[in-house]
């Protein structure tokens, strides 16, 4: 292994004492081929150009001599120190960090961004990063070869927001340049880059930030959304009552209804909400669908674990009433107006799913798609084992489950000294199935 190994964080200003030091004295020196170019690498030291993290960790644990990475910014946020910290190459480093390029790309923008979400986009996470930058109204993503501002904003395209291209940081050929979201793909960037996302519904805060919800909640005490994290309204399901509007006429199951139409299902109860989260376990980086789903309490449930959500619904009044239910909690729904099945082929890839109403037919137009999970609300005993055999068919482990509750009353007015709590009117049960892809 080298005998003294430095990780020196450079942001194009010139480096520090300590850093210039264990620079001249360094007998290895690791880059990008700019960087390399730029700072005064000694003449007889062995150079290797950073393509591959792996490879160079590997070559400096076989170095004899001191060995220096350079890397941007900070190393140690989204940078080289977390593969050259793995237990295989048997590294010690210093770190000696300069600004990250996070930092910097806000503060080129002016704003501040302890409210940000921060992803990369490297290792094949674009599709990713893309649904973070659906679901928050302030992402910055480090972009990569292959997956840079253009790709992004096609990954993106119809939902509009608004696009900070940094390019080259802290280099002469720095530039920054101000998009919309939908004129990004029109031009060629250069690498490296930091895309600040901004823009949506919850975007009214100062600085660009939420005005309010979880994350309007958290800025100015706690940095980002953590996952998990549903603001300060606690809960997986939030109450049926607090939404606007009930979504469409009740129809209990059981009763014949056409499963495509307006007025064919109610807001889902808490319980039953509760559960379907539990089954889709979303989270950040995530796409949910929810289809048929009337006034968006499920939608916007969904949404509060920081998952980004598309909601189609065929009802307009419920589209609307959905609309204010995600501006109520702060987060980003995209609302799809239409029948589950006709328009389900316009939308980006799920990662789990939900089908409200639409039934077997529905269901089928989702599964085509494969996502990794899937829920589904039956209205009959015959139609849950009908989607229970298309879940199955299509590859699916599957099950399910009919769930019914009654709420406890308690005594109240000249019977509060009486018996105690007795049981209400129960409702009528909620046929739920659901299926995961097979390992």
């Amino acid at each position: 292994m080298a005998d003294r190994i430095t990780v020196i964080g450079w942001d194009g200003t010139p480096l520090t004492e300590a850093a210039a030091a264990a620079l001249a004295a360094a007998t290895l020196v690791a880059g990008a081929p700019y960087q390399l170019k730029a700072l005064p690498v000694p003449p007889a030291a062995e150079r290797i150009a950073l393509g591959s993290i792996q490879l160079a960790a590997r070559r400096i644990a076989q170095h004899r001599g001191a060995a220096v990475v350079i890397a941007e910014g900070d190393p140690g946020f989204f940078g080289v120190v977390r593969t050259l910290r793995r237990p295989e190459y048997g590294l010690e480093l210093e770190v000696l960090p300069a600004v990250s390029s996070v930092a910097a790309a806000f503060a080129r923008a002016g704003m501040p961004w302890e409210d940000a979400q921060v992803a990369s986009a490297h290792g094949g996470r674009l599709r990713r990063a893309a649904n973070l930058c659906r679901a928050h109204p302030k992402v910055a993503v480090l972009t990569a070869p292959g997956a840079g501002p253009a790709e992004l904003a096609l990954m993106l395209r119809g939902v509009h927001r608004t696009f900070v291209v940094c390019e080259a940081l802290g280099t002469p050929d720095e530039d920054v340049t101000v998009l919309t979201s939908d004129r990004v793909a029109d031009h060629i960037w250069r690498d490296p880059s930091v895309v600040l996302v901004i823009g949506g519904s919850s975007a009214g805060g100062p600085g660009g930030g939420p005005a309010n919800g979880a994350a309007g909640e958290a800025a100015g005490w706690l940095a980002g959304r953590p996952v998990g994290y549903p603001g300060p309204d606690r809960g997986w399901a939030l109450p049926t009552d607090t939404y606007t509007g009930t979504g469409r006429t009740p129809i209990a199951p059981g009763t014949p209804a056409d499963p495509g139409a307006p007025g064919a299902s109610d807001t889902l109860p808490a319980h039953v909400r509760a559960l379907v989260l539990a089954r889709l376990g979303a989270r950040p980086g995530d796409l949910v669908w929810t289809v048929g789903a009337g006034s968006g309490a499920l939608a916007v449930d969904a949404a509060r674990f920081g998952a980004a959500v598309v909601a189609v619904e065929a009802d307009r009044s419920a589209c609307a009433r959905l609309a204010v239910n995600a501006r109520r909690y702060g987060v980003e729904v995209e609302i799809v107006h239409g029948r589950g099945p006709d328009v389900l082929g316009e939308l980006p890839e799920p990662d789990a799913a939900v089908i409200e109403t639409g039934g077997p037919e529905a269901v089928r137009a989702v599964l085509s798609r494969r996502p990794e999970r899937i829920v589904a609300v039956a209205r009959t005993l015959a139609e849950a084992e009908e989607v229970r055999r298309v879940i199955a068919g299509a590859g699916y482990r599957a099950d399910g489950a009919l769930l019914q509750s009654a709420p406890l009353l308690a005594p109240t007015g000249a019977a509060a000294d009486g018996p105690g709590l007795r049981l209400g009117m129960g409702d009528p049960g909620t046929f739920l199935l659901w299926g995961a892809q097979k390992p």
